[in-house]
């Protein structure tokens, strides 16, 4: 059987099926987060990578709830 016919698909409240794209995207940045060679985990937490991945959440947080910026988030 493929993968695609193994899959479980959830439809009860709370956890839900990911698209098999979403789930392969993750594998990988596991094992080598855009070419670093480690995972978001792995890497320290003042490196330039992980810096970038502060910098966008806090951008999207506040565009996706309005937070104007005179909040700290």
């Amino acid at each position: 059987m493929s993968l695609l016919s193994d899959r479980v698909f959830n439809f009860s409240a709370g956890p839900s099926t990911l698209p098999v794209e979403v789930l392969e995207q993750a594998r990988d940045d596991l094992l080598n987060y855009k070419g670093t060679g480690m995972s978001v985990m792995e890497m320290s937490h003042r490196s330039k990578a992980f810096d970038e991945i502060i910098t966008s959440a806090e951008a999207h947080f506040r565009e996706l709830l309005h937070v104007p910026s005179n909040y700290r988030v």
